[in-house]
């Protein structure tokens, strides 16, 4: 371990503090990750209703290709956590080279096949070729995928650090990232003209300069596109850096980059049924959107700020459950299995907590929070969309309480390697209970698309009782590595 190592001991002492101290990074990781969203949303929602529905159309095809790269990633997590806690140092570092090399191919092709495909891809969510939102959102996508390679850069770093038991260097990295999208964002979008940052800074006039001499009107959806591709580039070449200079404790070799088969053959055998998990979420994702579609394009926009919205109430716990895989796959490798299962039940109890605070603070500022986001002015559509986003968050907002407690114990699971069993329960959650109790609430019972936001809220309480169900059977706590000694190099 180098002197720089931000690593957190999670096997040995108390559990509490060091589970609250690994887990509330991620946590603020993930709030600044949700501010690129939010501000590309923000800003975005000036052009207009049409440019929002591109946004949520997208936004369904760039959550599937994320999904991939963060399924696979989450092999190195398990991979490095476990073999850290068995001791096996130079296996983690062999393990960080190889999901790097490997995870980059995949990126690679993605961004290839995807820009290819994408105009036909936002068709199957939905979009009408030939209307604004398709357009705007063909253009949108083909930016982002040209930038994937920086984005599963950084995912790969987030995901190898978190192993390590390190997440601050990553919220570090995540808040330079967002700084300089949010910056980037109104001048890419709007231009210079009528832009209203120069009066909130006291710069009024400025823009009309500035438009005089430069002509700039902003690239409308492609430029929060291009803020995003290059806020991200940034963090991955830090994060990158950080890696192979071994200030983050991990240090993998030139030779770790080399394929090795063994190596490669386990991170799929782990990653893959996380990745296709994401991935058939993603796709599921995409259905329901063409499921909201048939209510119009005003629920799609509704529904692509609430998503957003929901992913701040969403954090907690995915920040826990995230946090939890390191401290159970730590664990787990030093063979503790009572302190694994204690980190999820402990982490179970801390979600609960904190979903009824942020349920109750959200639940009274419903329209207003939604109607922030719109910043489109006037016109009873706007109005309409603000009053389907805010149904949302008064009727699936409480079942959030059982989505925390749904989402701890698949990082239970994932943390022991159980990714296959992860993945069967969180499918069931999509696939099972929410599309076809969707479809049918908003197509038969002819409930709109308010019959969707019960279905979510039926979907978190089901999903949430059968996976802990299974959790209490507790036949999850095999690990994945083999134990073994190993003379580490000193520093």
């Amino acid at each position: 371990m180098t002197e720089r190592d931000r690593s957190v001991n999670v096997t040995e002492g108390a559990l509490f503090k060091p589970l609250v101290v690994l887990s509330a990074p991620i946590v603020g990781s993930q709030v600044l990750n949700v501010g690129y969203n939010l501000a590309d949303t923000y800003w975005v929602g000036r052009l207009g209703a049409d440019a929002v529905a591109a946004l949520s159309y997208a936004w369904v095809i760039v959550f599937l290709m994320v999904s991939v790269g963060g399924g696979l990633t989450v092999a190195g997590t398990i991979l490095v956590s476990q073999n850290k806690g068995a001791g096996n140092i130079l296996q983690s570092h062999h393990v960080a080279g190889q999901t790097l090399s490997f995870v980059t191919l995949v990126a690679a092709v993605f961004a290839v096949v995807g820009y290819v495909m994408t105009p036909w891809l936002l068709v199957l969510v939905g979009a009408t070729p030939g209307t604004a939102p398709h357009t705007y959102a063909v253009q949108y996508t083909r930016i982002v995928f040209l930038g994937i390679v920086f984005m599963f850069w950084f995912f790969i770093f987030d995901a190898l650090s978190r192993g390590w038991g390190d997440t601050r260097t990553p919220l570090y990295l995540m808040g330079i990232s967002v700084l300089i999208n949010v910056v980037l964002d109104p001048f890419l979008i709007l231009g210079f003209a009528d832009n209203p940052i120069f009066s909130w800074v006291g710069l009024s006039g400025l823009e009309t300069t500035l438009y005089d001499l430069t002509g700039f009107e902003g690239y409308g959806v492609i430029g929060a596109a291009i803020a995003t591709v290059f806020a991200r580039a940034t963090a991955a070449g830090v994060g990158l850096y950080l890696l192979f200079s071994g200030r983050v404790g991990l240090k993998p070799s030139l030779e770790d980059l080399r394929l090795d088969f063994e190596t490669v053959y386990k991170i799929l055998d782990i990653g893959a049924p996380t990745a296709a998990e994401q991935s058939l979420r993603a796709i599921g994702i995409g259905a329901l959107t063409a499921i909201i579609a048939i209510a119009g394009d005003d629920a799609v926009a509704a529904y692509g700020i609430v998503n957003r919205l929901s992913s701040l109430m969403f954090l907690p716990a995915l920040g826990l459950a995230r946090g939890t895989e390191t401290v159970v796959g730590q664990n787990l490798g030093a063979d503790q299995v009572d302190r694994a299962k204690r980190a999820v039940f402990m982490s179970g109890a801390l979600v609960v907590s904190v979903f009824v605070v942020v349920i109750g603070a959200a639940y009274p500022f419903a329209e207003a929070i939604v109607g922030f986001f719109l910043a489109a002015e006037g016109g009873s559509a706007e109005q309409n969309v603000i009053d389907i986003g805010a149904a949302y968050i008064t009727i699936a907002g409480p079942a959030y309480v059982f989505l925390g407690v749904f989402q701890i114990a698949l990082g239970g699971f994932r943390g022991s390697g159980s990714t296959k069993l992860a993945m069967v329960f969180s499918i069931q959650e999509l696939w099972l209970y929410r599309l076809p109790i969707a479809f049918v609430l908003l197509a038969w019972v002819g409930m709109g698309v308010t019959g969707v936001w019960y279905a979510v809220a039926i979907s978190y309480v089901l999903s949430a009782l059968t996976t802990c169900g299974w959790f209490l059977r507790g036949t999850w706590t095999e690990g994945v590595i083999e134990r073994r000694s190993e003379v580490t190099p000193s520093d």
